[in-house]
Order: C-alpha cells, then sequence, then structure tokens
C-alpha cells in the first residue's frame, strides 16, 4: 500500500515524459499530473480508513532487499505520527498543482508569461517531490531518512531558479539549498556516529533498550540532529532563507514548501530527538523552549513591519512553527498532540493565505506591495469573506484547528514552564496584529489609484481551492478526535520518565 503512494507519482512523471508540448498535449499532462495525485490522496484515505489505532507498532511495512545491492535496504512503514503527514503530503499535492493550473506568471515588468515549453518540467518536478516527501515521512531507516530529507533540495531549487519569479530567485534559490545543506552535514556525522554504536541505523532497532545510547553520547548525536531541524523549521538564527524564498518561488511552489516541506523537521524531532533519544532531549529541553522564543518574538516584530505580502506570510510562518516546537519539547501529551494539530493547521491555512495574496490578488494586480493595494472588497467581495476566515484562521480564533493547536501546546508547556507558556502566548496578540492589519489595508478604504484596472472576483478554480482548505480547517477545528484518537497512542510511547 505504502510502495503504491511512492510509485504512482513516478508511474505518472514516467507518463508525462514522452509527452510533446503541444497546447493538446499540455492540456492533457495538466490532467494527468492533477489524477495522479488525486489516485494517491485516495489511497492515503484508504490507508487511514484501515489504519489500526490500537497499537504502536508500523503497519503497511514494506522492505525491499537486494543480494546485489546490501547497501540498499528500504524499509517503509507508517504509525499513528507519520500517518497524518502523509495524509498532508497527498492532500496538499493537488491543490499546488490546482493552484498554479494555468501557470501563468507576472513578471517584474507586469506583463504575463506562461511557462510554454517547460510545462512539463514543472509538473514532474511536483510529482517527484510528493514521492520523495511520502518516503522521508514512510521511512524507517535513519540513513533512508536522511537522504529523502535532502532529496527535495534539488527540486525545490530547479522550481525556484527556472519559475520563480523576481530579479533576486537565483539568490534566494541558492539560500534555501546551501542553508539546508549545510545544516543537514552534522546530521548525516550523527547518523554515522550512531550506526558504529548500534551497527544499524533501523528506527526500530534503535529504540530497543537493549542499544540504549549514553547521556553524553547523546547529546552529541542531539545537537547533530537539532541544526538540521533547526534549519528547517527553521528556528532563529537560520530563518533567513524562508521570506526570501518563499516570496520568490512560484505560487505552488512556496504552498508546498509552507504546508509540507516545514514539517519534515516537525516529524524529525518527534521521530528522532524525541524518540531516540531522550535524555538528551530533556537535557537540552531548556535551551530549545529558548530558542523558540526568540524566534517567535523576532520573527513576530519582522512580520508586523512587512510590506510584501508573501513576506508577511512568510514570517508568520515561523511565529507558528515555533509554537509547534514549544509544544513538542513540553514533554506532556497535550503539548506534544497540539503541536502534531497546529502543524496540520498550518498546512492548511499558510496555503490558503498564500493562494489568496500571492496567487488571487498577485495575479490581477500585479504587485505583492501593500501599500499600493486597498479598497478589494469594492469589487472582490467573495474573495474578501473567504479571505477574512483565512485571516481569523490564521490568529488561532475558536472553531478552527488552529485554535486547539495553539491552546494545547501553550497548555501543555504551561504544565512544564509556565513563564515560557506566557512568553509562548505573546504570539497570539502578534499573531493578530499583523493578521488583522494585512487584512484590513487590502480589503477596505478607498479603491487604490495604483490599480488602474478593475479587479475581478475569483472564478471557480480559486473558490474550489480556497474552499478545499477551509471545510478541513473548521470541520477538524469542530471534531478533533478525527485525528487525536489515532495520536494518543503513539505519542503516549514518546513521553520520557524524569527521574
Amino acid at each position: 500500500m505504502i510502495t503504491s503512494l511512492i510509485l504512482i507519482p513516478i508511474i505518472g512523471s514516467l507518463i508525462l515524459l514522452p509527452m510533446d508540448n503541444t497546447l493538446k498535449s499540455e492540456n492533457e499532462m495538466k490532467k494527468i499530473a492533477l489524477i495522479t495525485s488525486l489516485i494517491n490522496f485516495f489511497i492515503s484515505l484508504f490507508i487511514w480508513y484501515n489504519f489500526d489505532s490500537n497499537t504502536t507498532q508500523y503497519q503497511f511495512v514494506s522492505e525491499f532487499n537486494s543480494p546485489y545491492l546490501q547497501f540498499c535496504h528500504l524499509n517503509f512503514g507508517i504509525d499513528g505520527i507519520s500517518l497524518y503527514f502523509v495524509l498532508l503530503t497527498t492532500f496538499i499535492s493537488p491543490i499546488a498543482i490546482l493552484s498554479n493550473y494555468n501557470l501563468s506568471f507576472i513578471t517584474n515588468d507586469g506583463e504575463k508569461t506562461t511557462t510554454g515549453n517547460k510545462l512539463k518540467l514543472f509538473l514532474i518536478s511536483f510529482l517527484i517531490l510528493e514521492s520523495l516527501q511520502i518516503c522521508a515521512f514512510v521511512s524507517l531507516d535513519l540513513l533512508l531518512f536522511y537522504i529523502f530529507f535532502e532529496s527535495v533540495l534539488p527540486i525545490l531549487f530547479v522550481i525556484i531558479i527556472i519559475f520563480g519569479h523576481g530579479f533576486d530567485r537565483f539568490r534566494s534559490a541558492f539560500l534555501l539549498f546551501l542553508y539546508t545543506l549545510a545544516g543537514s552535514l552534522p546530521m548525516l556525522l550523527s547518523i554515522l556516529m550512531i550506526y558504529s554504536y548500534i551497527g544499524s541505523t533501523d528506527f526500530q532497532l534503535i529504540s530497543l533498550p537493549e542499544y540504549e545510547i549514553s547521556l553524553s553520547s547523546q547529546k552529541l548525536l542531539w545537537l547533530g540532529f537539532f541544526i538540521a531541524f533547526a534549519v528547517k523549521t527553521p528556528l532563529y538564527p537560520f530563518i533567513i532563507w524562508l521570506p526570501k524564498a518563499h516570496s520568490d518561488s512560484p505560487l505552488a511552489g512556496s504552498i508546498l514548501l509552507a504546508a509540507t516541506i516545514l514539517k519534515l523537521a516537525t516529524y524529525g524531532y518527534l521521530r528522532v530527538l524525541i524518540q531516540i533519544l531522550p535524555d538528551a532531549t530533556h537535557y537540552f529541553s531548556p535551551l530549545v523552549q529558548s530558542i523558540a522564543i526568540i524566534s517567535l518574538i523576532y520573527a513576530s516584530f519582522s512580520t508586523i513591519i512587512q510590506q510584501d505580502t508573501k513576506r508577511l506570510i512568510a514570517y508568520s510562518s515561523v511565529c507558528h512553527m515555533a509554537v509547534v516546537v514549544l509544544g513538542l519539547f513540553s514533554n506532556t501529551i497535550q503539548g506534544i498532540e497540539g503541536a502534531i494539530l497546529l502543524a496540520i493547521a498550518h498546512g492548511f491555512v499558510s496555503p490558503a493565505l498564500f493562494i489568496c495574496v500571492g496567487g488571487i490578488i498577485y495575479e490581477r494586480t500585479g504587485t505583492r506591495v501593500i501599500k499600493y493595494i486597498r479598497g478589494l472588497v469594492t469589487y472582490m467581495p467573495v474573495f474578501t469573506i473567504l479571505f477574512f476566515i483565512f485571516t481569523l484562521a490564521n490568529t488561532g480564533i475558536p472553531l478552527s484547528l488552529n485554535f486547539l493547536g495553539e491552546q494545547l501546546s501553550l497548555l501543555g508547556i504551561w504544565q512544564v514552564n509556565p513563564i515560557i507558556a506566557a512568553l509562548g502566548a505573546t504570539g497570539i496578540i502578534f499573531s493578530a496584529i499583523y493578521s488583522i492589519f494585512l487584512y484590513n489595508r487590502l480589503s477596505y478604504g478607498n479603491y487604490s489609484p495604483h490599480m488602474v484596472k478593475i479587479v475581478k472576483d475569483i472564478n471557480r478554480r480559486e473558490y474550489y481551492l480556497l474552499i478545499a482548505l477551509l471545510i478541513p480547517t473548521v470541520l477538524l477545528g469542530i471534531i478533533p478526535n478525527v485525528i487525536l484518537d489515532c495520536l494518543h497512542l503513539s505519542v503516549s510511547s514518546l513521553l520520557y520518565i524524569i527521574s
């Protein structure tokens, strides 16, 4: 079953490969890519339906061993934690493809251009990216996890360089590539050290009590992994690459980057640091909590002063991910489950806001500078309503999944350190400040004289995209047990005993 999830996007890419670039073929290529990603989503729903939440064992395990390739040990499986990251990946991928379905971008000169003969590369890149992300979330081997953790970088690099916009996209692509690559090198060294200690990099083997690693060794290993995950989260001071990557990538790239690429680090904290290195995690928890608070406050103030709409949403992602980190390192069921809920909620709301400001508004106005846009409600009433709902969800209002995620994360860290929890709660105030400011500035007031032409309200494709993201945000905010029931047992097994 998991093998199907991995192979179907690759098969779709192979089908696209020999197709030519005529107009008729271009429409067929879009349909093939979209249908491929939708099939994968339905398969992941089937896996969720058949998932047994009464065990902590990995399920749907598939293993590949070749006598000719001794070093190639492909081992995949899903538990209660990785299940929802896989579901989020398969849910967001068709939305990302559909968001750039017309594949038109606005250049710096304000002219619309299409990808032309690059359409095939665009679609294949996103299908392969989906497979690689699923592989990272279902890998049961540390070395495999590292390989797939890093393998998304070259594709994101190509997407930003070729399909991004702005003269600065080359710098943005290199920042993304070099920051993450350099940050992940200590993780590779830590994996090699674990292999030298235990003789294996298999998750299940490493987690056995008889292979317990000493605290001094755990500290060194923990630091290697943490640097890699802190860059990917990102946490202060490694946040400079994220806003630039968001602002210069195409809309579909921003959606995937916010929704799923950042969640690779969240999954890494859960799967590696907390599960395999619990003593070092307990030792370094105060340090991580301090870094998360610094990241939250620094990114909040940076968000408030932003004048570029996509940069503003990108900086707000740093704020939300800092709260996720606080919940993860609380060593409480409420905190960890809240962090996972908030990570999933961020995977719905942040892409929706990118579609609003980086897709719908940008395509109609040709600018992302806040002071040039005003009075959109005059000609875009339907869009303004949806934009308002997602803005409120981003601030964490009740009846949204963001609210539950933030509250559980803060309640979890409150049991450990009330001062850190109180500082973390300031993020709620800051998020209200920058989110409401953005919405009010763009939507109301006199119609901006800088927008010469009259803008049109959202079309059917854009409406369906936003509704598809709105429904799970609200429904899961009302009935979160749909997620929590499968999480309880897996999260409980992560808690470590403090002597």
